[in-house]
């Protein structure tokens, strides 16, 4: 077996090589799709949100899910600089050197300060002011008193018609999402700071579980690689103030252990092919939208070559869908309903001509502009995967990049991803962002600096609202 990583790049370090070269379009047509999304929509008066969303934020920001609002400084500018300009000078030398558990001990500790500096540059309200808002999780699960009842009727009470009907948040996923401040509620943990101090802990988890995935399919080189951008990620930006970062790190903990299950060669393979299908069976309960991991569950098989885990995986993911089924929530029917209201709502006044690549400009202000690069460099180089030509971890990182990309595809021509998608693209995020290790070197040290850099531009340019 070749070491990880151990013909990485080569191909790509003359600078006018067609990966180099890609590289450079990518960056550039990354950055002139965010230009044109924000430009165009106010230079031709284009209708790309409702009218009441525009009345009520005369400066809102198509493609983002917010509005203009610059600021110098704030509470978090400092601590935020700091933090960027650890991870610029040192982070990049210690993935490269550290021990592998202090690496993961390190990369949590400095995404999850990158995430609270830049919630904090609006102050404590940059934590609870999403959280609270009356059409999100936690004024709702605050009135939830009775859960099985609560379960019974979820879909009733998704429709606009119904008298009692949902909040937005709510009524957009199944009910797992919600329980889950339902229990933060009832700990005591139910006050928005509180509530958004423990969404921003857990959603900081992310990186670990990617690196431990990467390492696990031979790619520890390009894991550590790929540490510093996915710590100091722009991602981080929406992370700090929205549920999703829940999503995001359920998915990415169940999708390490069914890595973890494909590679190992005794019988624990089974432990952890169920352990697997059942974090990842609740992610399906916690969006709608984490169907669409399985293709990434797919490239994870496909990266480890084995598909042995996938029929225990799959038992073991309906066994929490079906136990929800019968406690009165059942998602195949529950997804039908929330379509209608979707259309029934402001979708409708969402014109799909312009979202359809505005969806994918709001991707690129959260992941930032140089993963557009790794994505169109990661492309050049996919001829070499069929002679493996690529080495063990460099082809292991093309085809979890492979299975995001596709994802996302599906995603956005379903028509049901119309706005806010700066917030419901976090949990495929990573797995686009570790694209980035199959840059040369020179990239990539230059090209954090851009990622800090543009994270920090939004976070004190725009009102994000999640």
């Amino acid at each position: 077996m070749a070491s990880p990583g151990a013909t990485d790049a080569s191909p790509a370090r003359a600078a006018g090589s067609p990966p180099a070269r890609a590289a450079r379009t990518g960056l550039v047509l990354t950055l002139l799709l965010v230009v044109l999304a924000f430009a165009l929509p106010a230079l031709l008066d284009w209708q790309t949100w409702s009218r009441a969303s525009r009345s009520a934020h005369p400066w809102a920001s198509p493609p983002l899910h917010g509005f203009w609002d610059p600021k110098l400084v704030g509470p978090g500018t400092a601590p935020a600089l700091l933090v960027g300009l650890l991870g610029l000078t040192w982070l990049p030398r210690h993935a490269a050197v550290a021990s592998w558990g202090r690496l993961l001990l390190t990369s949590y500790a400095v995404a999850l300060a990158w995430m609270l500096a830049l919630a904090f540059v609006d102050g404590s309200e940059g934590i609870s002011r999403v959280l609270d808002h009356s059409s999100e999780y936690l004024p709702s699960a605050r009135e939830v008193d009775d859960v099985p009842q609560m379960l019974r009727t979820y879909a009733d009470r998704i429709p606009y018609s119904h008298p009692d009907n949902w909040p937005t948040q709510a009524a957009g996923h199944p009910p797992l999402a919600l329980l889950f401040f339902v229990g933060l509620v009832r700990v005591g943990l139910g006050g928005s700071f509180a509530a958004g101090l423990v969404v921003t802990a857990v959603g900081a988890t992310t990186v670990v579980s990617v690196l431990a995935l990467l390492r696990t399919l031979d790619a520890e080189v390009l894991a550590r690689r790929a540490a510093p951008f996915l710590v100091l990620s722009p991602a981080a930006v929406f992370m700090a103030v929205s549920a999703d970062a829940i999503f995001t790190a359920v998915t990415a903990a169940g999708l390490a252990l069914l890595a973890r299950a494909a590679v190992e060669r005794e019988r624990r393979w089974i432990g952890w092919a169920v352990g697997a299908g059942l974090v990842l069976g609740c992610s399906v309960l916690l969006s709608y939208g984490m169907a669409l991991m399985g293709l990434v569950s797919l490239a994870v098989l496909v990266a480890a070559r084995s598909w042995r885990p996938l029929p225990v995986a799959v038992v073991a993911a309906l066994v929490p869908v079906l136990a929800m089924a019968a406690a009165g929530f059942a998602w195949w029917e529950a997804y039908p309903v929330l379509t209608e209201r979707y259309w029934d709502g402001i979708a409708a006044d969402r014109p799909a001509w312009y979202w359809m690549w505005g969806n994918l400009a709001a991707l690129a202000v959260s992941a930032g502009p140089l993963v557009g690069a790794g994505l169109a460099h990661a492309g050049a180089r996919a001829r070499l995967l069929r002679g493996d030509a690529l080495g063990v971890g460099a082809r292991a990182v093309a085809v979890l990049v492979l299975g995001a990309v596709l994802a996302i595809v599906v995603a956005d021509v379903s028509r049901m991803s119309k706005s806010e998608v700066e917030r419901i693209w976090l949990p495929f995020m990573p797995w686009l962002t570790i694209a980035v290790a199959l840059l040369p070197d020179a990239w990539r040290r230059w090209g954090l600096a851009l990622q800090v850099a543009w994270a920090l531009v939004v976070q004190h340019l725009l009102y994000t609202s999640w």
